[in-house]
C-alpha cells in the first residue's frame, strides 16, 4: 500500500529518530512510504489556542502537500484528530471542502492503521521490559484508539504490558495548558508517574510524543528510574 507519512512536529523537533522508526516500521510491513520534507505542522497548536485563521493557513498547506492517491499515516493521534475532526470547522463550505473530506477518509494514526487497515498479526520486535501504556487524550477521546496499540505491544517478544490505574486520565500536558496552568500540569504528571512506579513498570509508552515529552521531563528532573518510548520505537526494537 502507498502511504504518506506525517511526522508530528514534536517528533521532528525532539525525537527525529522516532520519525525514522515510523518509516522503518511501515516499510517492514510492506508499505511504500512517501514523506514530504516540506511538511511542518497539522495546525493543532494554533487551533487549540484559538488562532483559527493561523490554523486554517497551516491546514491549507497540509491539504496542498498531501497526495490523495495515498493513505495518510500520522505518528500522533493529535494530528489525526486535527485532520479528521477539526478540519471540519476550518474548511466547511470553502474551496478546500472536497479535498479535506477525501483526506478524512484516508487519514489514520499509526496503530489504527497497522491494526484496523493492514490487519497486522505479528511483528519481529523484541524488548525485554515491563511496559506501562498510557492513553493519549486525543487518541482515546477523539479517535477511539485504545485496543490497537495494546494489541501491537502484545506482539513484541519479551514485553510485559502492565495496565496502570487511571490509564485514561490526562498526563497533564494538554498543549498550552502545561504553560498556563503549570502547577496543576506538574501535579497531573506526578500522579501519572506514581501510578507507573507503583506497578513496577520500567518504560512508559504512548502513541503521542507530546505526552512522553511532558512525562519524560518530570522523570529527568526528579531522577526517577523510568524511561519513555514512542510506540513506533518499541515496535522496531530488536528487529533487523
Amino acid at each position: 500500500m502507498k502511504v504518506e507519512l506525517f511526522v508530528p512536529c514534536f517528533v521532528d523537533q525532539f525525537s527525529p529518530e522516532t520519525g525514522f522508526n515510523m518509516l522503518k516500521l511501515l516499510e517492514s510491513v510492506g508499505c511504500t512510504v512517501h514523506y514530504n520534507p516540506e511538511q511542518t505542522c497539522c495546525g493543532a497548536p494554533a487551533f487549540n489556542a484559538g488562532h483559527w485563521e493561523d490554523s486554517r493557513e497551516i491546514g491549507e498547506k497540509v491539504l496542498n502537500e498531501i497526495a490523495l492517491d495515498k493513505t495518510l499515516v500520522c505518528g500522533a493521534a493529535s494530528c489525526t484528530a486535527m485532520i479528521r475532526n477539526s478540519y471540519d470547522l476550518l474548511f466547511q463550505n470553502s474551496s478546500f471542502h472536497n479535498k479535506y473530506r477525501q483526506l478524512q477518509k484516508r487519514n489514520f494514526e499509526l496503530s489504527e492503521f497497522l491494526v484496523d487497515v493492514l490487519k497486522i498479526e505479528t511483528l519481529p520486535a523484541q524488548l525485554h521490559a515491563k511496559v506501562a501504556f498510557i492513553d493519549a487524550c486525543q487518541a482515546l477521546n477523539h479517535c477511539r484508539i485504545k485496543d490497537q496499540p495494546r494489541k501491537l505491544l502484545s506482539m513484541v517478544e519479551g514485553l510485559q504490558l502492565i495496565e496502570i490505574p487511571c490509564a485514561n486520565e490526562c498526563c497533564g500536558f494538554g498543549g498550552t495548558f502545561s504553560v498556563n496552568a503549570e502547577a496543576i500540569s506538574i501535579q497531573m504528571a506526578e500522579q501519572k508517574i506514581q501510578h507507573v512506579l507503583a506497578v513496577g513498570a520500567e518504560i512508559i509508552v504512548s502513541t503521542d510524543y507530546a505526552c512522553l515529552l511532558h512525562l519524560g521531563s518530570y522523570i529527568t528532573k526528579n531522577n526517577l528510574p523510568l524511561k519513555v518510548m514512542h510506540l513506533a520505537d518499541v515496535l522496531v526494537a530488536g528487529s533487523k
